[in-house]
């Protein structure tokens, strides 16, 4: 397993991160604590996040993610007339 500092990370990104892809696991320090782990997707862990196994099934060719950020658009307000949709519900209920 590799060790690398942030700073040496920052400066050869490129190297560790074929490292990570092709031999194994790098572990990022900062002043010699580990931080973070670089490491290959393929081997994604069950209990991992719902980021870090979207990535792994992109990876695969499994799912595609999206290409600009942000979410939905929230649209146009609609204007109705009669009861508010909450009074409705309420109405519905009983």
């Amino acid at each position: 397993m590799t060790y690398v500092g942030v700073r040496e990370l920052k400066d050869r990104l490129t190297h560790y991160l074929k490292q990570a892809q092709d031999v194994g696991p790098v572990i990022v320090t900062d002043h010699g604590k580990p931080i973070a782990i670089l490491r290959d997707l393929s081997g994604v862990e069950e209990n991992a996040g719902v980021e870090e196994r979207l990535a792994s099934l992109a990876h695969r060719g499994l799912v595609r993610l999206p290409s600009r950020k942000g979410g939905l658009s929230t649209g146009d307000p609609v204007k109705t007339t009669g009861a508010s949709a909450s009074a409705m519900i309420v109405e519905d209920r009983r």
